[in-house]
């Protein structure tokens, strides 16, 4: 079946600074409010940033005529591009301090173009940093350094477009550059969904995902893009690679498991064949409160060790209840969710809260087409899932530090690691500002042998130095992970933030091959340099 032209995205305006549209930031009456919840911070908000005020020089190179119309020298195009959406990237943005700029922005409109594009950059040594919705939280879209003569911004939103549709097989044959919104309305009209939705869904495309093994909403079974991955076409400076489509192989190393979170550092992800699932008609959702958190775990880990296969079991600590309003009394949280394309749910969720309760849990309700009534907790959460990227960004123009980490373990180890980020990063923060931190955590996705702990970290900031303080709390968290043999990112990433954290957890032969690989495929070295290898 033929492909079909993405939809417009409307009038609002992205911002260049922060997360999302302008529209949604909180205003400076709200960002005192939240301030003022925090010791230590600023009286007054940051000023939003204006481009203007960057100094923005001229680029340093110029694209030959024949790539000209693909390519954007414009000030604001190019500060959008600068850096992803980490909490360090913001606080750079509103301290007038974003780095590197890249001196041009290409969006290529097919694959010749990235071709042609990649040919001029390696032959007068311009560093290229694949770009799809620039949602990174690890700095992935931007360059570091002096290496390179110049910096090309290589944006493949140009590239969106659903190109075909297997409905026989389920599958789709999807542009990489398709953001999330645009790639799901793409496929409405066929009843089906790659049902991959993660906290950025709104503004990441679906060769990010694969560049970075992204991870989606969903808390049990197919939980990363990896596993919705049929085919891939990557081009690289050594040549394209096109994968066969298929439902599986054992016919060696996998080739789609060189570029699936290559992070951009070996080729650029064109196009891949996903796997697809029909529309799920029938919903329901549930909470359950836990007096004791340490309970909440078992009861989860008894949950994903069961058939029962929830799409949502996020359990939140007391403080991140709290924070999202889904609990006011001191309790842990679990959210539940089923959904299904065949038949109702409710059998399924009813299962898993009387499981619960077998493990201490409270539950009063449920919601959800076809889940009894409403729960005000599950309703809570959700919203402020949704909106906290935007009033982190407003935490930030009061000089708190308001950012997140994830990670993941297996069960046994869990537990204890849990308290020691939150003991070990709280005492860091007292430290260094003489003010106590906030340090929650939930888990975000969970697996019959572990699971992914996500912590939020709110702390008064050290004003005119945010981001060397972030970056102390992290390396303190990274320390615990270390300790705790847990992954330094389990879905937002190495990038370049993750870096040496990534280095101690691979195979040092693991290395030599992943070495040897960019030297083969980008053997001028200009696909984002410092990602993943030197």
């Amino acid at each position: 079946m033929s492909g079909t032209t993405p939809q417009p995205s409307g009038s609002r305006t992205r911002s260049w600074w922060g997360w999302g549209w302008t529209d949604a930031h909180p205003d400076d009456a709200e960002c005192v409010a939240m301030g003022a919840m925090l010791p230590g911070t600023l009286s007054r908000p940051l000023p939003v940033p204006e481009v203007r005020d960057l100094g923005i020089a001229d680029p340093a190179v110029a694209p030959p005529r024949s790539l000209s119309g693909l390519v954007s020298a414009d000030p604001g195009d190019r500060a959008a591009h600068a850096m992803g959406k980490a909490y360090r990237d913001v606080i750079r943005a509103l301290r007038g301090r974003p780095g590197r700029v890249p001196d041009l922005v290409a969006r290529p409109t097919d694959e010749a173009g990235v071709a042609d594009l990649l040919d001029w950059a390696g032959d007068r040594q311009i560093a290229v940093i694949p770009y799809g919705g620039g949602s990174s939280v690890t700095g992935g879209v931007e360059y570091r350094g002096d290496a390179h003569r110049a910096v090309l911004s290589l944006d493949l939103t140009a590239m969106g477009r659903v190109l075909e549709v297997d409905t026989e097989s389920r599958s789709a044959r999807i542009q990489a550059g398709a953001l999330g919104p645009s790639l799901e309305n793409q496929l409405r009209p066929h009843g089906l969904t790659l049902r991959h939705f993660p906290q950025s869904f709104e503004f990441s495309t679906l060769g990010g995902w694969l560049a970075t093994r992204a991870g989606g909403h969903y808390a049990t079974g197919r939980t990363h893009i990896d596993d919705f991955v049929q085919s891939t076409r990557v081009v690289t400076p050594a040549g394209t690679s096109a994968s066969w489509r298929l439902p599986a192989s054992g016919a060696g190393p996998s080739p789609d498991r060189l570029f699936l979170g290559s992070e951009g550092a070996l080729g650029v992800i064109t196009e891949a064949w996903v796997r697809l699932q029909e529309r799920p008609r029938h919903k329901a959702s549930a909470s359950v409160a836990f007096a004791d958190l340490h309970d909440a775990l078992r009861a989860v880990r008894a949950l994903a060790q069961s058939d029962l296969s929830p799409a949502n079991c996020r359990l939140l600590d007391a403080g991140e209840a709290a924070l999202s309003g889904a609990a006011q009394d001191g309790s842990a949280v679990l959210v539940l969710g089923f959904e299904s394309a065949d038949g109702p749910v409710t059998g399924r969720l009813e299962r898993a809260v009387d499981l619960a309760r077998s493990h201490g849990g409270r539950h009063e309700g449920a919601s959800g087409r076809g889940g009894g009534g409403d729960d005000s907790a599950v309703g809570a959460w959700r919203s402020a899932f949704l909106r906290m990227p935007y009033l982190r960004d407003g935490l930030a123009r009061m000089g708190a530090v308001a950012e997140t980490f994830e990670t993941a373990a297996t069960w046994d180890r869990i537990p204890g690691l849990i308290d020691a980020v939150r003991t070990e990063v709280s005492e860091a923060a007292l430290k260094a500002t003489g003010h106590p931190a906030t340090v929650n955590c939930r888990l975000t996705h969970v697996y019959p042998d572990g699971a992914a702990p996500y912590f939020t970290v709110l702390a008064a900031g050290r004003p005119g130095d945010e981001v060397a303080f972030w970056d102390d709390l992290k390396s303190v968290a990274n320390e615990v992970l270390h300790r705790h043999r847990a992954t330094i990112t389990h879905h937002h990433a190495v990038g370049r933030d993750h870096r040496p954290g990534y280095d101690r957890q691979r195979p040092e032969p693991f290395a030599l091959a992943l070495r040897a690989a960019k030297t083969a495929l980008d053997p001028r070295g200009i696909l984002n340099p410092g990602v993943l290898v030197d």
